[in-house]
């Protein structure tokens, strides 16, 4: 990760500060609050959900004295304080850019990374993403251009086993086991050593493109322009840049993210929901040696904690006894939820309770994601169960596996959907 560098903070509120000129883009971040229902909420971006211990301890502190001292983690391994008190911002971005998370003011929004957690951990690496995470990340706050790109823009870097490359990024680089990394938005294979200027140069031909379409394109999926000439428009300016690259098909295969326990070298753990309580946080950081990983999964890999049968085993009972997943076999890590009532004013119902109350119908193999309203934030890609809350205290199912023409359900009371789920038939 990048080290704290000496400048000055300026102020932040819940009410935000305005955007880059044109993008017409309000997604939170550290210095631009969004009003809640529960308080403003500040999102720390972390690239490849990196975190030494003296950063995550900066965080849980941000949480306790500022917030509702909890922690929220997100789909991009990013970190959101909620019920954060008013007029602490200017004090909130102290702390962020004491501790180092917060190297460039004119960038935080933009540092949205998700990289392989167990890169160099493991024997499932072609290579350590870990160089890539920390030149890139120096590679876009050193770029006036990069300041233009919504917080929604997602960068990628998946160290060739295929689980971050699954996640939809606008820009992803994966590792080849020819010694390359394959560019997805050029659809070409350059050196490894480029591969964070390719991704930045991609990225700068996305923002070209967006520029002549309005304020409203935040991301790959949103232009107009077909693929195959986003592609060639990347491999023009690859040339310019004077980074070979040659044309290839992008690799197949994904996986998804660790499973809670014991892993080579490292301890994974599961937060339910996404949601670390104090306790939770303080035992995570107590376990750590040196960093925390957090997952697009709502996980945390502790490298280093498993290092030893008994040490993995002392440790793991620590963070079991906090209230955290450690067991493959539970069904938390397939079940997902916005944040619900009370916290957003769109929310229909308190999600996050009926996804607890009902845990057992996620079954054995189904993922179920249950959203307050239509926007259905967070929700993941891929095969899911989408329960998606209804003004009268129903919701809507359905699901992404499933062909069925009498798709979705409705049911009118939420007490119906273990049996609406048990219904559903592939």
């Amino acid at each position: 990760m990048l080290t704290a560098m000496s400048m000055a903070v300026p102020p932040s509120s819940p009410q935000g500060t305005p955007g880059a000129p044109g993008r017409g883009d309000a997604c939170p971040g550290a210095l631009r609050l969004h009003t809640a229902d529960d308080g403003a909420l500040a999102r720390v971006r972390v690239p490849g959900g990196v975190l030494n211990v003296c950063q995550a301890l900066a965080l849980g502190t941000a949480a306790r004295e500022l917030g509702d001292g909890d922690l929220h983690l997100t789909s991009r391994g990013n970190v959101q304080l909620r019920g954060v008190r008013e007029g602490c911002g200017g004090e909130l971005a102290e702390l962020l850019s004491t501790s180092g998370l917060l190297p460039s003011p004119g960038h935080e929004r933009v540092r949205n990374i998700v990289a392989s957690p167990l890169s160099g951990l493991d024997g499932n690496s072609l290579c350590d993403v870990r160089p890539w995470l920390s030149a890139l990340d120096a590679a876009l706050c050193a770029s006036d251009a990069a300041r233009e790109l919504s917080g929604r823009f997602l960068f990628a870097l998946d160290d060739g086993r295929g689980d971050v490359a699954a996640l939809g990024a606008d820009v992803t680089v994966r590792a080849t086991t020819d010694g390359g990394a394959h560019l997805s938005t050029g659809m070409v294979r350059v050196a490894r050593s480029d591969a964070p200027g390719a991704a930045l140069a991609a990225a700068e031909v996305f923002l070209e493109a967006a520029r002549h379409e309005g304020d409203r394109v935040w991301r790959v999926s949103g232009l107009g322009l077909p693929g195959d000439e986003l592609a060639a428009r990347v491999r023009r300016r690859l040339t310019a840049a004077g980074i070979p690259h040659e044309r290839r098909p992008a690799p197949t295969g994904t996986v998804g993210g660790p499973a809670p326990g014991v892993l080579d070298g490292a301890l994974s753990v599961h937060v339910s929901l996404g949601r670390l309580s104090a306790r939770q946080w303080q035992e995570l950081t107590g376990v750590a040696r040196t960093e925390l990983r957090l997952t697009p999964w709502r996980g945390v890999v502790i490298p280093g904690a498993g290092s030893s049968a008994g040490e993995a085993g002392v440790s793991l009972g620590r963070l079991r006894a906090a209230g955290l997943v450690t067991d493959d076999s539970s069904p938390w890590p397939r079940v997902g939820a916005c944040v619900g009532r009370p916290g957003c004013a769109r929310a229909h119902a308190d999600v996050r309770a009926d996804a607890a109350r009902m845990l057992g119908a996620a079954g054995e193999h189904r993922s179920l994601y249950w959203s307050g309203c239509e926007r259905r934030c967070g929700r993941p890609r891929g095969d899911h169960v989408d329960l998606v809350a209804s003004p009268g205290g129903g919701y809507r199912i359905s699901d992404t596996t499933l062909t069925s023409a009498a798709l979705p359900v409705e049911v009118s009371d939420a007490s119906h959907v273990p049996a609406a789920l048990a219904g559903m038939t592939s």
